[in-house]
């Protein structure tokens, strides 16, 4: 796990938050390169200031951040980051997307994402509407996301293993600490076919203010949030808030007009949610969605997905960095943070292996098939 070891500790920085990490990860593509990276070079980001610089410069790793590693190995788990073809693709579009998650199971780099969260302390109507609904989804080739509490987030999970589908835990707190503790089996049932995953450490407990803050990643792992059962004051509106905020599809079950229990979902109907009778409703509202996600990530794995010669991982970095438009060379310079000698020898070798073509005044693009 020696290139897991510099995004932990870029993380570990005092300072850098998830905000920060993005922005570095966005311009230097990589915590190395961040390190690597001269106090000028860090000082042209913007919201960089010389006390972040120097915690950048002046850093180690933690023991701590060893221990941890360790552990994640002894107990099967892994650790995705943002640069890996299974991190969530949907989540790398939220402004403050984790920098890597740990994972029980296996992600899958799907976009076919459904949140589907409520309430607690679920009524009989809202565990077998939940059920029957995830079941629907799953069997219709949807993975779907929820947080493992008790009630319907319980209930969306079982539903989709009753569909034969895969479905995403999203914990609040560490993968050693379970919670709630009676899901413990269902924790295992779900990485099977699924997976279960957290963007905290590995003991961290369920602290309450942890709550709020992994409901961004079930809003924003999916294309669309659907609420079932929320009272006015439900934690679930938050998600369905953040869902809203980063621009996905909100839907919401409605219950009875009796029932204080769906006062809240009926809030976001009236507000605007799209009403579910029935699964044909989120998928119906979904299709072109899921046609333009693919169709975007398509686009940006056709290089990757060419038939390619072996490439070294530096090779690859900068195969990665060019397009079917000539860039110079000063920009890639400044696009991957690189020496320009040695980015000179990588493209040397690209042109050898012939994936890449240098035209006059020093200007590199992608060699695309009909170049001959």
């Amino acid at each position: 796990m020696e290139n897991i070891l510099p995004w932990f500790a870029l993380k570990s920085v005092p300072g850098i938050g998830r905000y920060h990490f993005k922005r570095l990860i966005d311009h230097f593509k990589s915590p190395a390169h961040v390190f690597e990276a001269s106090r000028e070079e860090l000082l042209d980001l913007d919201g960089m200031s010389e006390r972040l610089v120097s915690a950048i410069k002046q850093h180690r790793i933690p023991e701590q951040v060893k221990k941890e590693l360790d552990l994640v190995t002894q107990k099967g788990y892994r650790i995705v980051t943002m640069a890996d073809n299974d991190y969530p693709p949907l989540l790398l579009q939220i402004p403050d997307p984790p920098p890597f998650l740990y994972v029980y199971g296996n992600l899958d780099g799907s976009i076919k994402n459904v949140a589907v969260v409520g309430s607690r302390n679920a009524t009989t109507y809202g565990i077998s509407t939940t059920k029957q609904l995830c079941a629907n989804l799953a069997s219709n080739g949807i993975t779907v996301v929820s947080g493992m509490a008790i009630g319907i987030d319980a209930a969306a999970h079982e539903g989709a293993l009753m569909g034969k589908g895969k479905t995403i835990a999203v914990l609040g707190s560490g993968l050693e600490r379970v919670y709630p503790s009676e899901n413990i089996k269902l924790f295992h049932k779900i990485a099977v076919s699924g997976a279960v995953i957290s963007e905290f450490s590995l003991m961290t407990e369920p602290e309450a203010h942890n709550f709020p803050v992994r409901n961004r990643i079930i809003s924003g792992i999916s294309l669309g949030t659907v609420i079932v059962e929320a009272t006015k004051k439900s934690g679930s509106l938050i998600t369905a808030r953040l869902a809203a905020e980063q621009n996905r599809e909100v839907f919401a079950v409605p219950g009875s007009i009796h029932s204080f229990k769906s006062t809240g979902t009926h809030t976001l109907i009236k507000q605007g949610a799209k009403l579910v009778e029935q699964t044909q409703d989120i998928i119906e509202e979904l299709a072109p969605l899921i046609q333009e996600q693919a169709a975007t990530k398509n686009t940006k794995q056709n290089k990757t997905k060419a038939k390619l010669p072996p490439l070294s991982s530096e090779e690859l970095t900068v195969y990665k960095a060019l397009g079917p438009y000539s860039v110079h060379i000063d920009e890639l310079v400044r696009k991957i943070s690189i020496e320009p000698g040695k980015l000179s020898s990588i493209l040397l070798k690209l042109e050898l292996k012939g994936v890449a073509v240098q035209t006059p005044g020093k200007l590199f693009s992608i060699k695309t098939k009909s170049m001959k």
